[in-house]
């Protein structure tokens, strides 16, 4: 195992709902979050494909959603 595969992660956000991971001693990117959910590596890529489950942009929902005929 590397250090990556050890060392504590967290799930961390952007304003378009897009998700990734980074190092919990670390202050996340600029226009990133913590999103609420620390462990390993492994568990913060579970996590992430337990919850983000509509891969499209946020800006882009609406749009996409008028031009399927949905209502959102």
């Amino acid at each position: 195992m590397n250090a990556e595969e050890t060392s504590m992660m967290w799930v961390v956000v952007n304003h378009e709902e897009q998700y990734s991971i980074w190092w919990s001693d670390r202050e996340p990117p600029a226009g990133w979050r913590g999103a609420g959910f620390e462990g390993s590596r492994e568990e913060c890529l579970e996590h992430i494909a337990a919850v983000w489950t509509d891969m499209r942009p946020l800006s882009v929902r609406p749009v996409t959603d008028e031009a399927a005929g949905g209502s959102g």
